[in-house]
């Protein structure tokens, strides 16, 4: 199983999932500064270059295929909120 955070709440509640399962875990740039990034170093985060805040289904699209590459045959949950009424 593989989790992309976009935000950094979603980062924070995919990391204590990740620990639990030994799953990978991808975000946005902006879901973590580079420093704190650099604190996770060998535990199973990669962080893009670029933002996925916004939510562009293109961003989000591209961003799913880079990590199917990575984690071929894997399940990836992303990260979403459920619209207000």
């Amino acid at each position: 199983m593989v989790f992309l955070a976009i935000t950094p709440s979603g980062l924070r509640e995919a990391l204590r999932e990740a620990a639990r399962t030994s799953s990978a875990v991808w975000c946005g740039a902006d879901a973590i500064s580079e420093q704190d990034f650099a604190a996770l170093k060998g535990k199973g985060v990669t962080r893009f270059a670029y933002a996925l805040g916004a939510r562009d289904a293109l961003v989000i699209e591209g961003a799913l295929d880079t990590v199917g590459q990575h984690h071929p045959d894997d399940v990836v949950w992303v990260e979403a909120a459920a619209s207000a009424p």
